[in-house]
């Protein structure tokens, strides 16, 4: 195949490939900032799944056609990224381990379509009235997930209990609510429509089609999925029929590498182990503490390293992000970075919600990418979580990287969509480059940076203790008390969501090793010639790519002599 001719083939098969993506999951494809097929829905139905299956295996099979010698450049990583994508998103969506996850946590039913449906900028009528055909599929998306778990039900696939009864929790909140109090009629348009026209025909979907749709998948859930549910020392999905293969399929996903579950879980013993002297060290110069458990125990319990309130805690994260923006230039390219708001969540969403969280700018900039930060319950929360979240959610972390891929003159899925290992793994990874830059005020908020790293090769463990070696709730619940310094709120919550989101937790931290790993190697091979800045700029400028193919991104560099 000419060179001309595998690269034209190729640029077609990445096209399909988005394009699939977005009519599958338009939902999800709202959080990248996409506003085509806005006023869609998710099909959630299994059907649906095997249709997007046989659609990737298509592009597969069109793929394997590529004569990949005939390819160079960035065409020859958008061929390794494809290879990877196809074959992981294929194995991922057959296992359908989403039909038995039930849960309040962001990775939830109702908690997914309250963060990302109403981030939304209606400018035009055109949108306006796509929006409001979008609040009118939600009854049919609640409805179909509803049939879909009793559907897995009936072949003995429960979700847990625990997370049915905070399910049920949420929507007994949600429904409690009037319009005033209802996310997804937040959203006004704008462009001259009438706004009060408009919001009385959103309400009347709300009453008449999302509302009765959540009623009867309450109904569900306590009726019928509770009786038979996991309880709380079956929580893995290795207790799931099915479940241990499609948790070696999320591994892949998430990863983007060959490691097997055994293999992750000793990695995060071994990083913990590492890293307790150091935590141990910066807490007895922060804290005067003289061993792990009592500065664990301080970090958790200390009521002077409490939040004293939401606004200290948006008033933290916005300084925080100032620093941030005003060193970049000591460590990264002259990048244009646009506006990112700080947000507080929604108190539906945040009574379950993770500690923060970054929502991607829409692709017409009409709506910025956004921090998102949970002020639920502030005297719960410890003071030291927020700079090194910010660090990783805003700049140099998420908000960063959407601000370089944008501009990259790439295939559309490879500006837009992310390998979990490679942006986390980043979002990581600047957490201590910050420190690096001296971006943290304090001795305690430095040891809070520790702390997040503890936090995150302790989920290393509980992941594949969950749902490889079938730990407990509450053994998992035990070593994250015992070798993180996270409130018991928040433990609770990140238990509740690596149960429900398999594998997801596993990006992180396998990702910042890989970089770690690079930076080193190519500061051993290069030396003085060695450019901090450059190096980012590899990582950055290709988009995200799964963790073998920023390796070879990283080599190539290096075998360049430095020169991007």
């Amino acid at each position: 195949m000419p060179m001309s001719e595998a690269s034209a083939e190729l640029d077609r098969i990445a096209t399909a490939y988005f394009a699939e993506y977005l009519a599958h999951d338009p939902i999800s494809a709202t959080t990248l900032g996409m506003v085509d097929h806005l006023g869609d829905v998710t099909d959630p139905s299994r059907a649906a799944s095997a249709r997007h299956v046989a659609a990737l295996r298509g592009l597969a099979d069109r793929l394997a056609t590529v004569d990949r010698a005939a390819l160079t450049g960035t065409d020859r990583t958008t061929y390794a990224v494809l290879v990877r994508r196809l074959a992981d998103e294929r194995a991922a969506e057959t296992a359908g381990l989403s039909e038995v996850s039930v849960s309040a946590s962001v990775a939830g039913t109702l908690s997914m379509i309250l963060s990302t449906v109403p981030r939304v900028a209606l400018g035009d009528a055109d949108r306006a009235e796509a929006y409001l055909r979008r609040l009118g599929g939600l009854g049919g998306y609640f409805d179909a997930v509803r049939e879909r778990h009793v559907a897995a039900a009936r072949d003995g696939r429960y979700p847990t209990a625990t997370g049915i009864r905070q399910a049920v929790r949420q929507l007994d909140d949600y429904l409690a609510g009037g319009p005033a109090d209802d996310p997804l009629l937040r959203p006004t348009p704008t462009g001259g429509l009438d706004a009060e026209r408009w919001r009385s025909r959103a309400e009347d979907v709300a009453t008449t089609a999302i509302r009765p749709a959540l009623r009867r998948l309450r109904t569900t859930l306590v009726e019928e999925l509770l009786p038979g549910a996991r309880d709380d020392r079956h929580v893995g999905v290795c207790h799931v029929p099915g479940g241990a293969a499609g948790y070696d399929a999320m591994v892949r996903l998430y990863t983007t590498t060959g490691m097997s579950a055994d293999g992750i879980h000793r990695a995060g013993l071994d990083l913990l182990a590492t890293l307790r002297d150091e935590i141990t060290a910066a807490g007895a110069r922060a804290l005067g503490t003289t061993d792990l458990a009592g500065t664990f125990r301080r970090l958790r319990e200390d009521p002077a390293l409490r939040c004293d309130s939401a606004a200290q805690i948006t008033g933290r994260t916005a300084a925080a992000y100032e620093r941030a923006l005003a060193a970049l230039p000591d460590r990264f390219r002259a990048y244009p970075v646009p506006t990112c708001t700080i947000d507080e969540m929604e108190p539906i969403q945040a009574r379950g919600g993770i500690a923060a969280y970054y929502m991607w700018p829409s692709v017409d900039g009409q709506r910025p990418g956004s921090l998102w930060v949970n002020t639920d319950r502030p005297r719960e929360r410890s003071r030291t979580a927020y700079e090194v979240l910010t660090f990783h959610e805003g700049v140099p972390g998420h908000h960063l990287q959407a601000a370089v891929s944008r501009g990259l003159a790439l295939p559309d899925f490879r500006r837009y969509r992310r390998c979990a290992a490679h942006s986390e793994g980043w979002g990581l990874y600047v957490e201590h480059l910050a420190d690096e830059m001296g971006l943290y005020s304090t001795d305690v908020d430095r040891l809070g940076m520790l702390s997040s790293a503890a936090w995150r090769a302790a989920r290393l463990v509980v992941d594949t203790g969950l749902h490889h070696h079938g730990w407990s709730r509450d053994r998992a619940v035990e070593f994250m008390r015992d070798n993180t310094a996270l409130p018991l709120i928040e433990i609770d919550n990140e238990i509740d969501r690596y149960v429900a989101a398999p594998g997801q937790a596993l990006a992180y931290m396998i990702g910042r090793v890989r970089i770690d790993e690079l930076r080193e190697r190519a500061q051993r091979r290069l030396g003085y010639a060695f450019d901090i800045r450059d190096f980012h700029h590899v990582l950055l400028a290709e988009g995200s790519v799964p963790l073998d193919t920023m390796a070879d991104l990283v080599d190539d560099w290096v075998t360049r002599a430095g020169t991007p």
